[in-house]
């Protein structure tokens, strides 16, 4: 058994059901996401293109020339191409992704769009160890990390990661991080359940990834999403929740449910700026700079290692 097919199983065995969140990302998933970043419930992308596009001036000049990129989770590569636009001549770029086809695609017109950008794509789930290339930038390192996804770890989960890539990324590195602090329950549920139901359909695809990847016999049409705020605990929760009583199989495994029994496909925080910064700074960073939107939801986080 393959430490993935482990994970699917181990999740879906526990006495609340879950499963990981890396499912979302097959190349229909990745679609998907591309789709639910235009949506206009979906402020999250919309307000950080904007605060990227106002303040990434500023942020090329702390980090200076010929630097290394590395961005766990590189996605359709937006975001990448305004960083990369606005460094002064960067020497590489290390994408790190799960869905295959995106990536591959991704490096191939990076390539094209910047002639003396050594491009090193690495496919792989950044949850995981995960090898970089080494690269001749003479540059800082730096860690791209927008769209709020730390959001998706549980809070000692993003202390873990934010060290490791700190780690990886070496002395001195720095660190861009984009985040939503946003605490408006109704606008929350609204992005992340929209009108059109593409978020449905993104979470559901998870289910449609594990049929294909672990011979699953999920039925999508007895299943449904389900997204709400749980104020406690400051985050959006995402769940495909169980229609009827059913008995699902995976990898030969027989995984029973209840009518009405929920698998947790995502946990989405949003830490306030001082949660945010007391996670930054017990995994070795030290803030330089925090800039928000004129709504204060998304901030874009310029963060340093602490020297040890």
């Amino acid at each position: 058994m393959t430490r993935s097919e482990a994970d699917v199983l181990g999740g879906l065995h526990a006495s609340r059901k879950w499963l990981p969140c890396r499912l979302f990302y097959d190349a229909r998933g990745a679609a998907l996401f591309e789709e639910i970043c235009k949506l206009p419930e979906y402020y999250l992308t919309r307000n950080e293109l904007a605060l990227l596009e106002a303040e990434l001036p500023s942020i090329a000049r702390h980090v200076g020339p010929e630097a290394c990129v590395i961005e766990p989770g590189s996605g359709a590569g937006k975001k990448t191409r305004m960083l990369l636009g606005a460094l002064e001549r960067p020497a590489s770029y290390v994408p790190i992704d799960v869905s295959r086809e995106q990536l591959e695609e991704n490096a191939r017109a990076l390539r094209a769009e910047f002639p003396g950008l050594s491009v090193a794509p690495v496919h792989g789930d950044y949850m995981q160890p995960i090898a970089i290339p080494h690269t001749k930038a003479r540059g800082r390192t730096l860690v791209f990390f927008p769209g709020s996804t730390i959001g998706n770890f549980e809070p000692d989960e993003a202390r873990e990661f934010l060290a490791r890539f700190g780690e990886i990324a070496g002395p001195g590195a720095t660190l861009l991080l984009g985040a939503d602090s946003n605490a408006d329950g109704r606008a929350l549920v609204a992005a992340y359940d929209d009108a059109r139901g593409v978020t449905a359909a993104f979470d559901l695809n998870a289910l449609a990834h594990v049929n294909r990847a672990y011979g699953a016999d999920f039925d999508l049409d007895a299943f449904k999403h389900r997204a709400f705020w749980n104020p406690e605990r400051s985050r959006i929760e995402m769940h495909l929740v169980s229609q009827r009583r059913q008995t699902v199989h995976v990898a030969g495994e027989a995984i029973a449910f209840e009518r009405g029994e929920p698998i947790v496909t995502e946990h989405c925080y949003k830490h306030s700026p001082d949660a945010l910064a007391r996670i930054l700074a017990d995994a070795g960073f030290a803030v330089r700079r925090t800039m928000a939107d004129p709504e204060r939801r998304m901030h874009l986080w310029l963060a340093e290692q602490k020297p040890t």
